[in-house]
């Protein structure tokens, strides 16, 4: 029976792990909104980046038939933004009560639902980007839970 060191099997594991990690994966923030943008498109859907000199930018997309936004957050002067929001509404389906949101709250993980200052059900998703950025890959991710959610949304509002 061979035995180790504990140096030893510290030094294999490391090793171990450093093969199991990517050379370089490519971090992605807030800061540049057109990589975002180029993420967005690389989900086939459609993208539109909105940038004014007194907002904080955003995307405009759609998918299925659902529009909705990429919002920049905790900007500086509109720029060098830390966060992101994924954002939908509807505007067509305003009698769902309280009670109906409070149950997609506490059983959906990942975005709220609730309704707007104008009664309309929005949905929203917190995408935490900040400091060194997160991998390309787990922010496409992202997007694909959202159209998940967007899609499960859609039927829990329009199916009552």
């Amino acid at each position: 029976m061979r035995s180790f060191s504990f140096g030893t099997t510290l030094a294999m594991g490391a090793a171990l792990a450093l093969s199991a990690t990517p050379a370089h994966a490519e971090l992605v923030n807030a800061k540049n909104p057109a990589t975002i943008k180029a993420i967005v498109e690389s989900q086939g859907w459609p993208a539109t980046l909105v940038s004014k000199a007194d907002a904080d930018p955003y995307i405009e997309s759609s998918r299925n038939g659902l529009k909705f936004l990429v919002i920049f957050m905790n900007c500086e002067d509109h720029k060098n933004c830390k966060t992101m929001q994924y954002y939908m509404g509807f505007s067509d389906a305003k009698d769902v009560s309280l009670d109906r949101f409070n149950e997609w709250n506490k059983t959906k993980r990942f975005a709220r639902g609730y309704k707007d200052d104008e009664g309309d059900p929005v949905l929203e998703m917190d995408v935490d980007v900040d400091f060194a950025g997160i991998p390309r890959e787990n922010l496409g991710e992202t997007f694909n839970t959202w159209a998940s959610l967007m899609d499960s949304y859609r039927e829990f509002i329009f199916d009552k």
